[in-house]
């Protein structure tokens, strides 16, 4: 039986200080220290780490958290080891267990991780985690607007100031500008929050702008293009999934996909009995939420409207064959549910679901058949035969040549 000799480190990371616990090859006693989370402190950690496990390998682990990705980037690049982001929310905890400190965290994941029982999360590039946050800022932005907007409203409903029209248009825009006010103090907030949503809308306006100069060019530009063939899906929600997932293709089934995205359905079930409940809310929530939106527009009948035609312009048949399908049996789901006397929430998350199936099934396809284009490229480049080289034989002809050889033998003998 081979003898384990890779070094396990478990690491309590926080803005200041980041807890330290080494289990040696061999030892059930793990070493404690504690540095400062500082670049030069974390790259002679590194290297003490790497020292440590001359024998064998290095792993180190610490919890997803505010920290990031930057620990663990930091750590590959000064060091010879092997450094895990782990889900915290995974991470086994004993019920009788009442006593919580950063040195303790260390140790306990220092043993899980020798023991197998935490898990990964998948960590993005450097590209992939600036344009997830480029996503999330625009999603902050969206909900700041939102809430400034609100604001002016319930501030004109307080002062019986009532506008009937459709709101935020134009000619809204000119009823507000239009406003006078008695008292000086109402004037000046009113023009304040008016001010903050011509920022905020500016601030949208812009950010949408770089979401599609992204969405254009490197390896977004093929996957959006998929996506938004689908109805209800546009550039946003096609780099949002795209963003936060950095890779739908990496999941092995729609499934699990469907489980990260947290659409799934919780379960307590014990012996006979079985007991299902809402679902897990687990995973991206930035994810789950866009995917909603979009699953409302399937309660529409599968048409191809004008702004989907103009999507649709330039990309492949498979693609949009496959949206088509999409369309057509989400549409009779929610068709299904709703006369069932199904609540509209769980109608619309259950057509979400199904929806992840789908983007899965595109993306995943449309890796492949770019795989293949390029190895029949590949395959092209290699085969042609040089001028000065032989000519190639098949197999059959080899074969028939060898048996032509050996009857000239034996003639001949």
């Amino acid at each position: 039986m081979a003898k384990d000799i890779t070094t396990w480190v478990g690491m309590d990371a926080h803005k200041k200080a980041i807890n330290v616990a080494v289990l040696s090859p061999g030892s059930r006693e793990p070493i404690e220290w504690k540095v400062l989370n500082r670049t030069e402190d974390v790259r002679r950690l590194a290297r003490k780490l790497t020292r440590m496990g001359e024998e064998g390998e290095v792993r180190a682990c610490y919890e997803a958290g505010p920290c990031g990705f930057a620990l663990k980037r930091q750590l590959e690049a000064a060091g010879s080891l092997v450094c895990e982001v782990v889900a915290p929310s995974l991470i086994p905890i004993r019920p009788g267990e009442r006593v919580k400190t950063d040195r303790r965290d260390a140790r306990k994941l220092a043993r899980m991780l020798r023991a197998g029982e935490l898990t990964e999360v998948h960590p993005p590039s450097e590209p992939e985690e600036a344009v997830r946050d480029l996503m999330r800022c625009r999603e902050d932005v969206r909900e700041d607007l939102l809430r400034s907007r609100h604001r002016l409203a319930k501030l004109l409903l307080r002062r019986g100031r009532i506008y009937t029209g459709r709101a935020w248009t134009q000619v809204h825009r000119e009823w507000l500008r239009s406003l006078v006010w008695e008292e000086a103090p109402d004037q000046v907030v009113c023009d304040d929050y008016l001010r903050a949503v011509e920022l905020l809308e500016d601030r949208l306006r812009g950010l949408d702008a770089q979401v599609e100069l992204v969405a254009g060019q490197g390896p977004y530009c093929e996957a959006v293009g998929w996506l938004r063939c689908f109805h209800g899906i546009d550039t946003v929600t096609a780099m949002t999934v795209l963003a936060e997932l950095h890779g739908l293709d990496r999941f092995q089934r729609a499934r699990d996909l469907m489980s990260y995205v947290g659409l799934v359905s919780s379960e307590h079930s014990s012996g006979e009995r079985r007991r299902r409940g809402g679902i897990t809310k687990s995973g991206n929530a930035h994810v789950r939420r866009v995917l909603v939106e979009a699953a409302h527009h399937y309660r529409h009948r599968p048409q191809v409207g004008r702004g989907l035609s103009r999507r649709r312009i330039g990309q492949p048949t498979w693609a949009i064959a496959q949206a088509d399908r999409a369309h057509a049996r989400l549409h009779r789901r929610f068709g299904a549910l709703s006369a069932r006397g199904k609540p509209m929430g769980k109608v619309v998350v259950a057509v979400a679901r199904e929806l992840v199936g789908f983007l899965w099934a595109v993306v995943r396809e449309g890796r492949q058949r770019q795989v293949q284009l390029l190895r029949r490229a590949a395959g092209r480049r290699v085969n042609v035969p040089r001028r000065d080289s032989a000519p190639r034989v098949s197999r059959a002809g080899r074969a028939q040549g060898a048996m032509l050889t050996t009857r000239s033998a034996a003639r001949a003998r």
